[in-house]
């Protein structure tokens, strides 16, 4: 039997090959605890499983069969739902960046659901992408750990819930871009604003919501909670809930909509009510897809750069997979409001 290899000065064996044993030595571990952690599996401690993958990484061990040149030249961009110009718009940014790279873009659907299912994650690892660019989606701690233990990258663009620090991400500022759409409407001079979040739930939205609420109350107005109602960011919801607003006898004079797409259902929803945008309804978008310039009236709305944010999370996963450290691990891009013809002072 061999000797085992002394430790060199950097902690590691002197023949610069480390083993699982060496691993679990290194941590104060078990090998089955080494191979738990390996596979993803739950039943670890939490700051276990941190420091001997922390170990991993630092000696940068890979199993037998796990070289990176195996990889397919795929970067995996898993959406939650794939029927709206607001995807087709990441997909953009992202098959830029892959194309530079000499890579493709697979795109996966977890239909509808905000965390993919076990077979999504089945089928990812069999592709063994070069990362994973999940776009607002809410991976699970399991589904993160197994793909971190086949040195799967993950970056979430435009993400649902706060990330773990673990987690790079990529978003936008949603807080401001809230504010800024509101304070239009007020230097307009509006006083009853609307809002029409998407799922209260998810960050982006109740960023967007906060913004607006921090709008009101510095202009020194009280929020009511009947102007503020959730919908889901799609057109119908936009239409459902401008026409509760709308049915108001106090209606409001200006809606602040949480997408473009909902923005869509409230110029529907005015013109089912007999009101003319922007004579009679003020009305604001947020996302700014090449839409919202060509419907009638153009549409005032916050420009969130999409093919910038998916571009990001792609360089990221990249970066992420060549093994190099990020100089930052959660970006935020500017949002800017773009003014067209759906906004106007209140009627007299």
């Amino acid at each position: 039997m061999s000797a085992k290899a002394e430790p060199s000065a950097s902690g590691g064996p002197a023949s610069g090959k480390i083993t699982i044993a060496d691993i679990a030595t290194e941590a104060g571990v078990s090998v089955p605890t080494v191979s738990k952690v390996m596979n993803g599996r739950t039943d670890v401690a939490a700051h276990t499983r941190e420091r001997v993958e922390a170990i991993i990484r630092r000696h940068g061990y890979q199993r037998r069969g796990d070289d990176r040149s195996r990889r397919s030249t795929l970067v995996e961009l898993m959406f939650h739902e794939l029927e709206s110009a607001w995807a087709l718009e990441i997909i953009r940014g992202a098959e830029q960046v892959a194309r530079e790279h000499g890579l493709a873009v697979v795109m996966s659907e977890s239909q509808g659901r905000l965390t993919p299912g076990h077979g999504w994650l089945e089928s990812v690892i069999a592709r063994r992408p070069l990362g994973v660019i999940a776009v607002f989606s809410d991976l699970s701690a399991t589904q993160l750990a197994k793909l971190r233990a086949r040195d799967i990258p993950v970056v979430v663009v435009d993400p649902v819930g706060e990330p773990g620090t673990e987690t790079p991400s990529i978003g936008a500022t949603n807080w401001n871009g809230g504010l800024t759409a509101t304070r239009h409407l007020l230097e307009l001079g509006h006083r009853r604003i609307g809002m029409i979040g998407g799922p209260e739930r998810v960050l982006c939205s109740r960023a967007r919501v906060d913004g607006y609420r921090a709008a009101m109350e510095t202009a020194g107005l009280t929020v009511d909670p009947g102007l503020v109602r959730y919908g889901d960011f799609h057109v119908e919801s936009g239409f459902k809930q401008a026409a509760v607003l709308l049915a108001r006898p106090d209606r409001p004079t200006a809606i602040f909509a949480g997408s473009d797409l909902q923005a869509l259902g409230v110029y529907e929803a005015a013109r089912a009510a007999g009101l003319r945008v922007p004579q009679d309804l003020s009305v604001v978008g947020f996302d700014d897809l090449p839409l919202a310039e060509w419907v009638g009236p153009p549409l005032t709305t916050v420009r969130q750069p999409l093919q910038d944010m998916a571009a990001a999370g792609t360089r990221l996963a990249i970066t992420l997979a060549r093994g190099e450290k990020p100089e930052h691990r959660r970006i935020e891009l500017a949002t800017t409001l773009v003014v067209r013809h759906s906004t106007a002072p209140p009627a007299p």
